[in-house]
């Protein structure tokens, strides 16, 4: 019988937060099997339409959308995007034909993920968040495997399929020490200065933009400190607007940072959300943050995120109600203590899983082999 070439769907994203580390697992995926055929499945409108053919990989869109958690006409809209996304996947599934379908997270994951299961076709789950989503913990009943970051998921998946891979992150992250003088030149940071990056995800955090805004004349007064700020594209212009006013020399504005492993590189403490991809990261470059997680995700997953690793003494944490008020004093304070910002350096270090990517690729293989048919 002749072999034939491995074909991999992934779907998901919306954020970055689920875009990267499902680009991760196809480029993990292209370096053990060259000849992996790789089919993209997204959401219309979302940010992975741009950043995954970007990457070098086709996708497809469905018309699908988030449930409102409040009573609104949009939930009629949601159903009928959801059916028609249905059919539109079970189509996806049956022109492609894959021999296993990865799920990530976001949109689009949920209906590719049931079609290819209704078919027979093997599935993987990449949960990256504490907390497991009730679509996730749904479709685990028939995944053939279930790539989690944190311990003790098995009160949400059965424990016989679980593997603790972690969390893929963007590439060119697992290594960002050497590219400190690099970093240095490319942000313009003056010898001898400490740097606050503030990252609110790719599409901005209004809560940690205005505290920041807020409190950045303080930051200002620390002649020494430099702020590097990722503001998000949905708050980038008028923040620009409001900067241009201040005329304060010791920031440095951006909409979206493409140079993340520089941004860590420089950063003597990180702000920013708690979401899983960031978190991964964190640990990864061993980079001391304080965590303000977002108050609007699904069962407060960004808490149970933060916690775990507050609970360990690898990050502060501010909640966003108390951010406005506390956000820039807490970092001013931080980054003022060289042994507190050098204890959570440590431990947060200690909590990071590498080759994460690489493992999810190896799983999804494993998978595969299943089919014998298929080229190694």
């Amino acid at each position: 019988m002749e072999k034939k070439s491995l074909k991999v769907i992934i779907s998901g994203g919306g954020t970055g937060g689920h875009i990267f580390p499902a680009i991760s697992i196809a480029n993990a995926l292209r370096e053990i099997n060259p000849g992996v055929d790789i089919l993209f499945v997204g959401a219309e409108g979302r940010m992975e339409m741009e950043k995954v053919p970007a990457s070098g990989y086709p996708i497809v869109g469905l018309p699908v959308v988030g449930l409102q958690r409040k009573l609104t006409l949009k939930n009629i809209s949601f159903v009928f995007k959801l059916l028609r996304s249905t059919r539109m996947a079970s189509s996806i599934v049956a022109k492609f034909k894959p021999d296993v379908v990865v799920g990530v997270g976001g949109y689009a994951s949920g209906p590719i993920l049931r079609v290819a299961q209704r078919k027979g076709v093997p599935t993987l789950i990449q949960e990256q968040n504490s907390y497991a989503g009730i679509t996730n913990r749904l479709l685990a009943k028939r995944a053939k495997a279930i790539c989690v970051a944190y311990e003790g998921m098995d009160k949400y998946f059965p424990a016989n399929k679980i593997v603790i891979t972690g969390n893929p992150v963007r590439q060119g992250i697992d290594s960002v020490e050497p590219k400190a003088e690099e970093a240095m030149k490319f942000f313009e940071i003056p010898a001898g200065n400490r740097v606050i990056l503030v990252v609110g995800g790719s599409l901005g955090a209004r809560t940690i933009n205005q505290s920041v805004l807020k409190g950045v004349e303080e930051i200002e007064k620390q002649q020494d400190i430099i702020l590097i700020w990722q503001t998000g594209k949905l708050y980038y212009d008028g923040i620009r607007a409001e900067m241009a006013l201040k005329k304060l020399k010791n920031v440095r504005l951006f909409d979206f940072i493409n140079r993340m492993d520089l941004a860590y590189a420089t950063a003597d403490l990180v702000i920013s959300r708690a979401g899983a991809c960031t978190i991964s990261e964190l640990c990864l470059v061993g980079k001391p943050a304080i965590l303000v997680p977002s108050p609007n995700v699904a069962e407060d997953h960004q808490t149970k995120n933060a916690n775990a690793l507050v609970k360990k003494g690898a990050a502060a944490l501010v909640p966003d109600s108390d951010a406005p008020d506390r956000l820039v004093s807490k970092a001013l304070e931080l980054v003022s203590n060289p042994e507190a910002l050098k204890g959570l350096a440590l431990n947060v270090k200690t909590m990071a899983l590498p080759d994460a990517a690489a493992a999810i690729a190896g799983k999804v293989l494993e998978i595969a082999k299943g089919k014998t048919d298929i080229q190694p």
